[in-house]
């Protein structure tokens, strides 16, 4: 079965970026606060389709189950993805937000880590979870080479 995306606009509009999630999270009071931001940003990320919920769509690393797409239109790079957990739909939008759109160059380019960091949420996340989130990355970053 072939699945084709409808259009490669952003998941969940252009009114979250990387730089509005990074001031977002560091005016956060603490973990709490945070975690808390990451489940309303998760709440913005569209219910994807069950038609792309398939076995193959899934990301193998992950707790919770991920499903993830991916669409090439003039060498920029579109993503639809979802979860089961409200925390991974979060995490899914964090990283939705540094790489949606973007050409595979522009993907390399973009230092997650340095990111994550500024998020400052790698510390507090399970070991399954942060796994799950690394394993997100690598799969997107997989379809782009």
């Amino acid at each position: 079965m072939t699945i084709t995306m409808t259009l490669p606009q952003h998941p969940f509009g252009s009114e979250i970026t990387t730089t509005d999630i990074i001031a977002q999270m560091q005016i956060a009071t603490g973990w709490e606060d945070r975690y808390r931001n990451v489940i309303q940003l998760g709440k913005k990320l569209p219910l994807l389709d069950d038609s792309y919920k398939q076995d193959q769509l899934k990301i193998s690393g992950c707790e919770s189950q991920v499903w993830l797409h991916h669409q090439v239109v003039d060498d920029h790079y579109y993503f639809i993805a979802d979860s089961d957990a409200r925390i991974v739909r979060g995490l899914i939008t964090l990283v939705l937000a540094a790489y949606h759109g973007k050409t595979a160059a522009e993907i390399d380019a973009f230092d997650i880590n340095a990111y994550f960091d500024d998020l400052g949420l790698i510390t507090h996340l399970s070991p399954s979870r942060g796994n799950g989130l690394k394993a997100i990355v690598e799969q997107i970053k997989q379809l782009t080479h």
